[in-house]
């Protein structure tokens, strides 16, 4: 077939993004544009405003999942519109809710002979929450019963330092005074011995971190149910245990099984876990269990129709996607128990590698080297040649994308800088050995740095050359 010349309307479409009078416009930012602009150009210029942001995989500050797999995205994507909160418009969803929290109970040793009972959360720091308040209020009806002048003096709760800030949140925000156990050198963790000697009537509860923020140590809880035991058992005024394991609750029973620190423990009534750190799910979904019904007051319980029955509830947030808890359902389904225990003992690899070769540069200290949350974190060894710090090296490895955060310790150890390294699911050991080889040359490249480095005199070629 021959064609000769025909006119024909173009499709507004076919104009190229980068020569619609969009691109030459500045995106709108504290009000709204006058007019609409096509799907495309407006996803290409948003694109373009996040193009100088980090790589969220050499993020090696946050615990917080930076990789699903692409069937998990695509379930996600195409459930966002689903409310978790709305039980009898998706049944289903809420028994995957059901399953999650049963398979997570069971994890942790729920018995059989008590009545565990759960919930997700909007991340691990509403679950924090609702576990603090499950202890007020239990608190306040022993008090009540035992005839303590519940107005005296404020409730409190007992932590380590070494807390993650949701705690101190709970604190203010339901009036309670937060007794902290300062960590010290020796004991990076919380002192368990001081923990109880700060108890008094009004205590109630004391918090146990499996993984602090800090350093990635574990609080030794199966120690502190010892002594809450005893206590118990020589007064009226009990005091339980809630065991925040934001990061290691769903990392420990997979590598470190035989550890002793959840409901195999009597006087631990609540954990808490994030499921998007190493429950490998995206941001942000948590979960909260109680070992028993008894432990959860139930004027927190509220409920909500379901499948024409009705369903108890307790939240602080309401109306938000059930995608994430989706994405845990998946990843539970997927990899099953051997999966998850192959993916965080190669993770468990790969820190213990990055700890090794940062001894051996003997430019560190470790202080904790990944022997059990996958966390590296060291210090500078003293050198009084050494002319640069910790914020240098970050500095520095930032020219190459990686994010390695630099901080003082907690309260009584602020005076002490160190970085840490958090080692996810992502961070295999290909990717380790390629940091190891930039953390080699961030160091010499500050030794051999000084505050001008290129002489005024010097001509020479600078980048590439073609």
């Amino acid at each position: 077939m021959l064609y000769g010349k025909k006119n024909r309307r173009e499709a507004a479409y076919l104009e190229p993004i980068f020569g619609s009078k969009n691109e030459d416009e500045v995106l709108p930012s504290y009000h709204l544009g006058e007019n609409s602009i096509e799907p495309r150009i407006a996803y290409q210029m948003i694109k373009d405003d996040l193009i100088d942001e980090g790589n969220s995989r050499e993020n090696l500050a946050t615990f917080c999942q930076t990789f699903m797999e692409p069937e998990a995205v695509q379930l996600m994507s195409e459930t966002l519109d689903k409310n978790v909160i709305d039980k009898s418009e998706y049944p289903r969803t809420a028994e995957m809710e059901n399953r999650c929290v049963n398979i997570i109970a069971d994890l942790w040793h729920a018995s059989e002979s008590e009545k565990f009972i759960g919930t997700s959360t909007i991340g691990s720091s509403e679950a924090c929450m609702l576990g603090g308040m499950a202890m007020k209020f239990a608190w306040r009806k022993q008090a009540e019963k035992l005839g303590v002048d519940i107005h005296k003096k404020k409730p409190n709760l007992i932590i380590s330092s070494g807390y993650q800030v949701c705690w101190e949140k709970f604190c203010v925000y339901w009036d309670i005074e937060l007794r902290e156990i300062p960590m010290d050198a020796e004991n990076m963790s919380l002192d368990v011995d001081q923990a109880m000697a700060a108890v008094d009537e009004y205590t109630i509860g004391i918090v146990g971190i499996l993984g602090i923020t800090y350093t990635g140590q574990y609080d030794d809880i199966k120690k502190l149910n010892d002594l809450v035991e005893k206590h118990n058992q020589e007064t009226e005024h009990k005091v339980y245990i809630h065991v925040d394991a934001a990061s290691g609750g769903l990392y420990t029973p997979f590598v470190e099984p035989e550890l002793e620190w959840d409901f195999q423990l009597k006087n631990v009534v609540s954990i808490n876990t994030s499921g998007h750190k190493y429950g490998l799910v995206y941001p942000g979904v948590g979960w909260v269990v109680w070992r028993d019904e008894q432990f959860l007051p139930k004027e927190l319980v509220f409920k909500v129709s379901y499948l024409g029955g009705e369903l108890p509830t307790m939240a602080i947030n309401f109306s938000h996607s059930a995608a994430q808890l989706i994405g845990q359902y998946y990843n539970f389904v997927r990899f099953g128990f051997e999966g998850y225990q192959s993916i965080h003992q190669r993770t468990h690899d790969v820190a213990l590698y990055l700890a090794k070769e940062l001894k051996e540069s003997r430019c560190f200290e470790l202080i904790n080297g990944g022997d059990q949350l996958p966390l590296v974190c060291y210090k500078l060894t003293a050198d009084e040649k050494r002319a640069w710090t910790l914020y240098d090296l970050s500095d520095r490895l930032l020219m190459k994308g990686w994010q390695v955060p630099s901080y003082p310790l907690p309260k009584n150890l602020d005076k002490q800088v160190i970085q840490r390294i958090v080692v996810r699911s992502d961070f295999g050991m290909n990717m380790a050995h390629d940091f190891i080889e930039d953390l080699r040359a961030a160091i010499t490249e500050l030794d051999n740095s000084h505050l001008v480095f290129h002489e005024e005199t010097e001509i020479k070629n600078y980048g590439f050359t073609h």
